[in-house]
C-alpha cells in the first residue's frame, strides 16, 4: 500500500527525535515528493515547521528566539539552496538532515530490487499522485522488472485492471480519438511514450521513424490479411506487413471475439477498410482466397454476391475452396460478422435446397406420399418458409429479387402442384382412408387413456411442418421430452370443423345449414367446447391462450389445479394469415408461435405429472406471389353451398375442371351424401374475402 511509504518516514523522523536533548532535523524535498503528504505525518516528540524559500530568516529567528525547547521537523519543499542564499546554514551545522525520496520508499515497499530503483526515479513524477500510486500497488505484481515496471504505469493510465500490454493496447486503439489519443498524451507526460512503441516494436513488430496509431493499426489488419488469404497483395499494402505474424493473429483474433470491444473493432477495420481502398484490393481477389476471411465485413457482401450468381444459374454443385453453398453458409455464420448477414445465409441456403427441389418426382400412392413427406418432403415447406422468413427480414433485399423469383417459380410448379395433384387424386382414390391417424380420433388417441394430466394446446393452422419446428425448439430444451406424430385433418379444413374435431365425441356431423355438429350440438364457441369438453371429462376446461399469457406461474397453476384436462387455445397464425392486409407476415407468425408455445410450456410445467400435446385445427398452404386469375376456378353457384377457396360443400359435385370430389359421409363415416369438392392443385375457387397468398388445407 502507498501509505506504508508514510509510514516509513515516520517510524524514521520519530527515531530522530528520541531522547531529552533538543533536536532539529531539515528535510529538504528537492522534488517535493512529500509536500502533499506532510501534513499528515504524525510525530511522537516533535513538531513540524514548513520552510519557504522568503521565510528563511523568520524560521532561524523562531527557532533560535522564540522556542529554543521544543523539538522540530523542518521541511522544505525544495532543493537545499546553496550556503550564500541559506540564511539556516549555521543552525543546519549544529542540527540534523533528513533524507528520503519516493524511488527508495517504493522499492523497498514493493520489494522492487535495488537495480531497478532508477527506473522507479526516471517515472518519479508519476508517483507525484497517491491516486495513481495506489492504483499501482493495486495491480498486485509479484515479479518487477524494466519491462514489468513500465507496463504496469502504462495500465494504471489506460485503467486496465491486469498488467497486460496487449490490454493497453486494446484500451488505445478502441479510444474514439486516434490522432490526438489521450492515452497517448498521458504517456508522453510521463515519458512513457517512447517505451510504449518500442514494446510495439517487440510485439507486433512495428517499426516506423515517425510512429503513430493509424500506421499501427494498419500494419496489424494488413498482416492478419496477408496470412489469411495468402494472396498476393499491392505494394502500399506490404508496406504495412509485420514479421511477428503470430502475436498480431492472436491478437486482432482476440479483438475481433471480444463482446467488449466487438463493436470497435468493427469500426476500427471499416476505417481501415476505406482507408486502404479495401473494395478495390480484395475485389480482385476469387472468392475461394476469401471463403476463410473474416477480418473486414465486406468481405460476405463479396461471398454473397458470388453465391446468388450460382445460384441463380442454378448450379448447385458450385463449391468454394472445397464447401459447397450450404457448407459456406454455415461456416460464414459462425464467422464475426455472421450476425450481420446471418439472415442472408439463410436465404442463400434454403434458396440452395429449394432450388434442387426442381427434380422432385412424388410417390404414387397415399401412404407412400405421407410417408416421404414426414420423412423428407415437410422440409421442403419449411425451407419455403425459412427463405421468405430471413428474406422479409433484410431491409434491402433487392439483389435476392431474381433468386425470389426462381424459388418461386420452382416451388410452386415443380414441388407444390406436383405434391398437390398426387396427393388429391391418391386421397379420393382410396375414399379419404390413407392410413394415417385421423383427426376426430385424437382425443381417443392421445388423451383418453393418459395416466397423467393432459394440457392439450391447439394452435390454430400450426401445419406439420412447423410442428416439426417446434419439435427442434422443445429437443433442444433439456428439460423437455418431446416426440411427434402425425394426423390426417378433417375436410372441408377450417377452423370450426377442426376444433370440433379435436373434442371428445360419440358424433361428429354437419348440419343442413353447415354448422358443425358435436354429438348432435352446435359448437362453435370457448363456451360450448367446455361444456362438451366436461360431458366427457368432468374435471376439466377450456381457455385463451391470450387470457393466460401474461398471467404469473401462481395463477395459471390455480387454472389446472384440480383439472385432469385443460384444452388451450392458441390463435397466432391463422389470426395474421388469414387478413389480407397481414397474410405475408405469416411465416413471421410461425416463429412466433413456435416460441410463445415454448415459452407457455415452460410456464405450466409446475409439476412432474403434466403430459402437454401441441396439436391444430388445421393446415395451410402460402405462395409469395399472388394468384393469377387463370389460377382461380370460377362460377361457383354459391346457392345452398358452403364454400371456401379450397373446398366447397354441396348437395351435387361442382361442374369445373381441376376439381376432385369425395363425399362428406366418407369423412365423417356416415351416411351423408353431400359432396366436398376440391381444387386437385394448388388453385382455388373464385369466392369473395380471404387473402391472395394464405389459405387453408393442404
Amino acid at each position: 500500500m502507498a501509505e506504508l511509504n508514510l509510514k516509513q518516514i515516520t517510524d524514521k523522523l520519530n527515531t530522530e527525535f528520541v531522547g531529552d536533548i533538543r533536536k532539529l532535523v531539515f528535510w529538504y524535498d528537492s522534488n517535493a515528493e512529500f509536500e502533499s503528504d506532510i501534513d499528515i505525518i504524525e510525530l511522537q516528540n516533535a513538531k513540524i515547521l514548513k520552510l519557504q524559500k522568503d521565510n528563511q530568516f523568520y524560521i532561524k529567528y523562531y527557532l533560535e528566539r522564540e522556542d529554543k525547547i521544543t523539538n522540530y521537523l523542518i521541511y522544505a519543499p525544495f532543493p537545499k539552496p546553496s550556503i550564500k542564499e541559506n540564511h539556516l546554514a549555521d543552525t543546519i551545522r549544529y542540527s540534523k538532515e533528513f533524507f528520503a525520496d519516493r524511488a527508495s520508499l517504493l522499492a523497498i515497499d514493493l520489494g522492487i530490487e535495488e537495480r531497478y530503483k532508477p527506473i522507479l526515479q526516471h517515472y518519479i513524477k508519476f508517483f507525484a499522485a497517491k491516486d495513481r500510486t495506489q492504483k499501482f500497488y493495486d495491480l498486485e505484481i509479484e515479479n518487477f522488472n524494466k519491462h514489468v515496471i513500465e507496463t504496469a504505469l502504462m495500465s494504471v493510465i489506460c485503467k486496465t485492471k491486469i498488467v497486460s500490454f496487449e490490454e493497453i493496447v486494446r484500451t488505445i486503439i478502441t479510444e474514439e480519438e486516434l490522432e490526438e489519443n489521450r492515452y497517448l498524451a498521458e504517456f508522453e507526460k510521463y515519458n512513457l511514450l517512447e517505451p510504449f512503441w518500442k514494446m510495439c516494436e517487440e510485439t507486433f513488430g512495428y517499426t516506423d521513424a515517425s510512429p503513430s496509431l493509424i500506421k499501427f493499426i494498419f500494419t496489424l489488419f494488413v498482416t492478419y490479411t496477408s496470412k489469411s488469404i495468402r494472396s498476393d497483395l499491392p505494394q502500399a499494402w506490404k508496406n504495412y506487413s509485420s514479421y511477428k505474424s503470430g502475436n498480431i493473429l492472436a491478437f486482432l483474433d482476440s479483438l475481433m471475439n471480444s463482446i467488449v470491444y466487438k463493436e470497435d473493432y468493427e469500426n476500427i477495420a471499416k476505417m481501415v477498410y476505406n482507408s486502404l481502398s479495401g473494395e478495390t484490393v480484395l475485389s480482385k481477389l476469387s472468392a475461394d482466397t476469401l471463403v476463410d476471411f473474416e477480418v473486414f465485413y465486406q468481405v460476405d457482401g463479396i461471398l454473397i454476391k458470388w453465391l446468388i450468381e450460382r445460384l441463380e444459374n442454378e448450379d448447385t454443385d458450385a463449391k468454394l475452396n472445397g464447401l459447397s453453398i450450404p457448407e459456406v453458409c454455415k461456416k460464414r455464420r459462425k464467422m464475426h460478422y455472421g450476425i450481420k448477414y446471418h439472415s442472408h445465409y439463410y436465404i442463400l441456403e434454403n434458396a440452395y435446397h429449394l432450388i434442387k427441389t426442381a427434380r422432385y418426382e412424388t410417390k404414387k400412392t397415399a401412404g407412400d406420399l405421407w410417408k416421404q413427406y414426414i420423412s423428407n418432403d415437410y422440409m421442403i415447406d419449411q425451407r419455403y418458409r425459412y427463405f421468405y422468413y430471413h428474406y422479409d427480414s433484410v431491409t434491402n433485399n433487392m439483389m435476392y429479387d431474381n433468386l425470389r423469383d426462381l424459388v418461386e417459380n420452382i416451388y410452386t410448379n415443380e414441388y407444390l402442384n406436383k405434391l398437390l395433384v398426387a396427393w388429391n387424386k391418391a386421397y379420393t382414390e382410396v375414399g379419404t382412408d390413407t392410413g394415417l391417424v385421423k383427426q376426430q380420433d385424437f382425443y381417443n388417441k392421445f388423451v383418453k387413456n393418459s395416466k397423467e394430466r393432459v394440457i392439450v394446446i391447439i394452435s390454430d393452422a400450426l401445419r406439420y411442418e412447423v410442428g416439426q419446428s417446434l419439435m427442434k425448439t422443445l429437443q433442444s430444451d433439456e428439460k423437455c421430452t418431446a416426440t411427434i406424430t402425425c394426423m390426417q385433418s378433417v375436410l372441408p379444413s377450417y377452423t370450426r370443423f377442426g376444433m370440433s374435431a379435436i373434442l371428445p365425441h360419440r358424433e361428429l356431423s354437419m348440419s343442413d345449414d353447415y354448422r358443425v355438429l358435436v354429438d348432435g350440438k352446435v359448437c362453435d364457441d370457448l363456451k360450448t367446447r367446455e361444456q362438451v369438453l366436461q360431458t366427457y371429462v368432468p374435471k376439466s376446461c377450456t381457455v385463451q391462450f391470450d387470457d393466460i399469457k401474461t398471467m404469473k406461474v401462481s395463477e395459471l397453476k390455480e387454472i389446472t389445479s384440480g383439472q385432469d384436462v385443460v384444452y388451450v387455445y392458441h390463435n397466432q397464425i391463422d389470426a395474421r394469415g388469414d387478413k389480407l392486409n397481414t397474410e405475408n407476415e405469416v411465416f413471421i407468425a410461425c416463429e412466433e408461435a413456435i416460441e410463445e408455445i415454448h415459452t407457455m410450456i415452460k410456464r405450466m410445467t409446475s409439476a412432474n405429472n403434466i403430459h402437454f400435446i401441441v396439436t391444430a385445427d388445421h393446415g395451410f398452404i402460402y405462395k409469395r406471389d399472388k394468384i393469377a386469375e387463370s389460377d382461380k376456378i370460377s362460377g361457383i353457384d354459391k346457392k345452398d353451398t358452403f364454400a371456401g377457396r379450397r373446398y366447397i360443400v354441396s348437395e351435387e359435385k361442382m361442374n369445373a375442371e381441376g376439381i376432385v370430389f369425395v363425399t362428406l359421409g366418407d369423412v365423417l363415416k356416415n351416411d351423408d351424401t353431400r359432396v366436398i369438392s376440391l381444387p386437385i392443385g394448388s388453385d382455388v375457387f373464385k369466392i369473395a374475402g380471404g387473402g391472395q397468398n394464405y389459405v387453408h388445407g393442404g
